[in-house]
């Protein structure tokens, strides 16, 4: 008797410690995925002052090229960095809800 009551109470300590081991990496997962989260974030709203700044110059040396300031050349580059910027943003969206779900698992959401 006396020696289950000792096995129980090990089984019990055994089980404590597995369910602070639990709760501690749930922490740990929520953290990691606020932070993935905060960083796709400023990822993102750099990548859209990017675009906003390609726009400008495409905007700009299409403008030269209809003065006859500039070859066409110069506006096929801008816009080929515009497309590139758009490229990296939708990346960069894509990222962030991804990080989004990564959260929401974390907090324990379910997909059923």
């Amino acid at each position: 008797m006396r020696g289950q009551l000792q096995l129980s109470e090990e089984t019990k300590k055994e089980m404590v410690l597995d369910y602070q081991k639990t709760i501690a990496e749930a922490l740990r997962d929520a953290s990691d995925a606020l932070i993935a989260v905060k960083e796709q974030r400023v990822a993102r709203e750099q990548q859209e002052k990017l675009v906003a700044a390609a726009q400008d110059a495409t905007r700009l040396a299409h403008m030269r090229y209809q003065g006859g300031a500039t070859s066409y050349l110069e506006v096929l580059t801008t816009d080929s960095n515009l497309f590139s910027a758009q490229l990296n943003l939708v990346s960069s969206r894509e990222g962030e809800a991804q990080s989004l779900v990564q959260l929401y698992a974390a907090l324990g959401g379910g997909w059923e």
